[in-house]
């Protein structure tokens, strides 16, 4: 795991300065603490930078920015080819020679053998820049599910790009005005959303796409893969005819992933909850790696002793498969001194990434670089509650169209009143309940979009809804489902495409990054794997279509009975607790008020 940065003047200009690619470096300082390293061509028109975290191949054979032996090809690279062993020896047998034992050579390699086609043959989460110094062209590309972030600013003369926008602010010529998209889409769903920021001139570049700019001309970004229509695809003759089948070919797609995600020149430890994601890692991983398995608990204070504290249970699973285990309980002051850094890695405003962000902490203190995460799990086989309760909605509402004139005025009517005991955003229900995309947008968003004027100005409001046009993505997203049968699974794929590309990506998946790499760690997530998504195609379309009981149960050595039977809690952290009622005063408890109060942190602005 890395942090990488760079800009490209694509038309006539004066060359980049090497301060600027200092300064990128110093921004992505806490990403790379084991290496950091710039390279600018000779003309300057093309500057890289990158700080390394040295995980595969820990020799300076494997530094960066790395350059081919041809020197045609230069890359910066943030991430891991899980599958580089294999693609290695492809290279090898078409009479390539690789001297490192990392995967950044073999993606360069590949490059520099099947140009832009190589991205099917991939498997992993990446992030990277390659220059082409005999086309003259820069590629950036960033995986399929999005794993690893990627930024970028084009001003119409030259394109910035880096791992988090605070390496792009470094550079002078990028615009920073407000992006109303980016403000409004927070406060509707606790994240920016992507391709935005808050700033108009930076862009997130979409997963699974590539950007590519030749000098003297103008940025092109294209798509090459879509996993959300891929959940759809599969090969009838894989079908499993039997449960027992359906659960033996889970078990060998999960044992696969984690087989591949445990790869590493460092230890790994696993992020362990009381939780079922974390506990089939932990098993699996002991299946595999007895002897080098170790898990990591997260507990606070405020939560010992009840249903929602993660210790025991977690210790619980450790102790049932003979691992190590530390733990660690946080209480308010121990939260309050890392604030001030929390806030400053942060990167775009969320509600969420405190517990990763503390947890890696826990594990950059117990020595580890690497940790296993269950974050997918949910999105995958079905764990939350929105995969139940939206198509109820749905279904009862379906007989009124989506803006119905009875839906607007019960909603004017039913704020006030709701706002006593519950959130206003559900006097949207008859507004827009009778719609999958609508639905959701009540399920997910914390306050709906005819709110936000009372703290926000209305007409950045007006505009950044607009822009945002959540209802209409979500339709054009779930558009592959349409002729999905049976109706019950149609519904299951639609609700796992929108968590997924919308509360994973934008908001789990971006803090998972943010948050550990603040603390020099990098997360793995085995069930965010395009491999795996594309292989449960052929489970889901069976007579037994796999879900959150059956990865519990598929394992050879049961989970305990007491986590499988467990209600899903989700995991807590007391952080709107920890805040004084002084700092709190923002007109909102909750999320919501949480939701006010980083905002005004992280903008260093009062709402």
């Amino acid at each position: 795991m890395c942090g990488i940065a760079g800009k490209f003047l694509y038309t006539q200009g004066n060359s980049i300065s090497p301060e600027l690619l200092q300064k990128m470096c110093q921004a992505l300082a806490h990403r790379g603490p084991d290496g950091a390293g710039t390279w600018l061509t000779r003309n300057g028109c093309v500057g890289f930078a990158h700080t390394r975290l040295a995980i595969l191949d820990l020799s300076d054979n494997a530094a960066q920015p790395m350059h081919d032996q041809t020197d045609r090809y230069t890359i910066v690279f943030n991430g891991e080819i899980y599958n580089f062993e294999a693609l290695r020896n492809d290279l090898i047998d078409r009479g390539r020679r690789i001297i490192s034992t990392g995967d950044t050579e073999v993606l360069l390699g590949m490059y520099a053998e099947y140009g832009l086609s190589m991205f099917e043959r991939l498997r992993g989460m990446y992030a990277f820049a390659i220059w082409d110094a005999l086309e003259e062209e820069l590629i950036l590309a960033r995986d399929p599910l999005g794993i690893k972030p990627l930024y970028y600013a084009d001003n119409g003369k030259s394109i910035s790009f880096s791992s988090q926008v605070k390496g792009i602010l470094v550079d002078p010529h990028v615009d920073r005005s407000i992006e109303a998209a980016g403000h409004v889409g927070f406060f509707v769903w606790g994240s920016v959303p992507e391709p935005y920021t808050l700033y108009k001139g930076i862009r997130a570049l979409p997963a699974g796409n590539w950007l590519r700019v030749r000098y003297g001309g103008r940025p092109e970004i294209k798509s090459f893969a879509q996993p959300i229509a891929t959940m759809a695809e599969f090969d009838r003759s894989t079908i499993p005819s039997n449960r027992e089948e359906m659960q033996e070919r889970l078990h060998s797609l999960l044992r696969e992933s984690i087989v591949d995600h445990l790869k590493s020149d460092v230890p790994v430890a696993i992020f362990q909850s009381a939780g079922l994601d974390s506990s089939v890692i932990t098993s699996l991983a002991s299946e595999i790696h007895s002897n080098e398995v170790h898990t990591l608990t997260l507990g606070f204070d405020q939560l010992r002793g009840t249903t929602m504290d993660e210790i025991p249970l977690a210790a619980l699973v450790a102790k049932e498969y003979g691992i190590g285990h530390t733990y660690r309980y946080i209480n308010r002051e121990a939260f309050l001194g890392r604030r001030e850094h929390l806030f400053a890695n942060m990167d775009q405003p969320t509600i969420d990434g405190i517990n990763i962000y503390l947890i890696s902490l826990l594990a950059k203190e117990c020595g580890y670089k690497v940790a296993l995460s269950g974050l997918g799990g949910d999105e995958l086989f079905g764990g939350y509650p929105s995969f139940q309760q939206i198509p109820r909605t749905v279904h009862a509402l379906k007989f009124l169209p989506p803006v119905s004139m009875l839906g607007r005025a019960l909603r004017k009517f039913s704020a006030k009143a709701l706002r006593r005991f519950s959130s206003p955003k559900y006097a949207s229900l008859l507004e827009y309940g009778g719609s999958i995309p609508g639905a959701y947008l009540l399920r997910r968003s914390l306050f709906m979009p005819w709110e936000l004027p009372e703290f926000m100005d209305a007409d950045l409001v007006r505009e950044g809804w607009r822009k945002l046009a959540s209802l209409d993505q979500m339709e054009r997203l779930l558009e592959p489902m349409e002729k999905i049968q049976p109706r019950a699974l149609q519904e299951f794929l639609k609700i796992s495409a929108l968590e997924t590309s919308l509360y994973m990506r934008s908001q789990l998946l971006r803090d998972a990054d943010w948050a550990s790499m603040a603390n020099s760690v990098e997360v793995r997530v085995p069930f965010v794997d395009i491999s795996l998504i594309k292989q449960l195609g052929a489970l889901r379309f069976s007579e037994y279509p796999p879900n959150k009981l059956d990865m519990a149960t598929c394992l050879p050595r049961a989970l305990p009975q007491s986590l499988i039977h467990r209600p899903k809690t989700g995991f807590h952290v007391p952080v709107r607790e920890w805040i004084s009622e002084q700092e709190n005063q923002l007109g909102e408890r909750g999320l919501r008020g949480w939701a006010k109060y980083v905002y005004r942190q992280f903008t260093e602005k009062s709402i």
